[in-house]
């Protein structure tokens, strides 16, 4: 009997973690599970809904951090950890359906090394997630320098040979597993699914967090946003460039006089703009290689079962 892996990271989820667990026992039949949930520095009854847990059900196994270190280092230590012929990646509060999980056992059998998932439909997220998420895809699409399929979802299954590369070649400070996937090639599917609304909470993603998580991803899989605003220096450094042999033909051969302050307060107040705005840009890129110096580890465990 082939054994699968449930990653789930959790943060804050005490509410919704038995009633997953009793749902994925429910759905997956004739294969022998192992369910890793990993507590993200919870505030809550995470920890203890763990412990009792693992004490009813010896399949169960928990890693707990000792703070909060985000979802992506989470999961990171879901699949350091996870010991099956597959792992599957999904969310604690209900929103990934465990039956999708069949259907991706079915493809995984088929000889697909990673299925993937695609939201079908997000009606049932805000409007301005819906749309920020529409526009952080198209955009992540556009300016990703991966070669791979288009971005999914972090409910996923991986095979066990992509789990191993996954936990001995990338040791990056700055996770962001749905790029890596696409980059890292092999024989992938995508799988459409609606998501399912939360059963419990509220969830943990901020509007910061999205911006932040979004912002991670770009500038993780490409340099394309320096080779814009190179471009963008260029064509406004000519613009600059012509301005000034005007503005001299103007003082020699010409009587006109040079007037306007509004129109120079308006030229210095937007190349100023634009200058942080670059300047932003590429701080964000030494910021990372300052963090990814430090070899610091992804997260740290405070205790776990096993």
């Amino acid at each position: 009997m082939k054994k699968v892996s449930i990653v789930v990271p959790c943060y804050n989820e005490s509410s919704s973690i038995v009633i997953l667990k009793n749902k994925l026992d429910e759905e997956i039949k004739g294969y022998q599970l192992e369910f890793l949930f990993i507590d993200d520095g919870s505030t809550d009854d995470t920890l203890k809904m763990f412990n009792m847990l693992s004490e009813q059900d010896k399949r169960f196994k928990f890693i707990s951090f000792s703070r909060n270190f985000g979802h992506q280092n989470a999961l990171k230590a879901g699949i350091d950890n996870a010991d099956g012929d597959c792992l599957i990646t999904m969310d604690a509060d209900m929103q990934h359906n465990p039956a999708v999980i069949v259907e991706m056992l079915g493809k995984w059998e088929e000889g697909y090394d990673i299925v993937y998932t695609i939201v079908k439909s997000q009606k049932s997220l805000p409007f301005f997630k819906r749309t920020a998420s529409r526009i952080f895809n198209r955009l992540f699409s556009y300016l990703s320098d991966s070669s791979g399929p288009a971005i999914g979802s972090d409910f996923r299954l991986i095979d066990r040979k992509i789990a191993d590369i996954l936990k001995s070649d990338f040791q990056e400070f700055f996770l962001f597993y749905r790029g890596i996937i696409g980059w890292i090639g092999y024989n992938q599917y995508a799988l459409e699914y609606i998501p399912e609304n939360r059963i419990a909470g509220e969830s943990k993603y901020s509007n910061k967090k999205m911006f932040s998580f979004a912002l991670n991803g770009i500038t993780s899989f490409s340099t394309k946003p320096l080779r814009i605003i190179t471009i963008l220096g260029l064509i406004i450094s000519s613009f600059a460039f012509l301005y000034g042999i005007y503005a001299l033909y103007i003082f020699f051969f010409t009587d006109k006089a040079i007037t306007g302050w509004s129109s120079v307060i308006l030229s210095i107040l937007l190349i100023g703009g634009l200058q942080l705005v670059f300047l932003g840009i590429i701080g964000e890129y030494i910021g990372k290689l300052f963090f990814e110096i430090k070899r610091r580890p992804n997260y740290l465990i405070k205790t776990k079962n096993f």
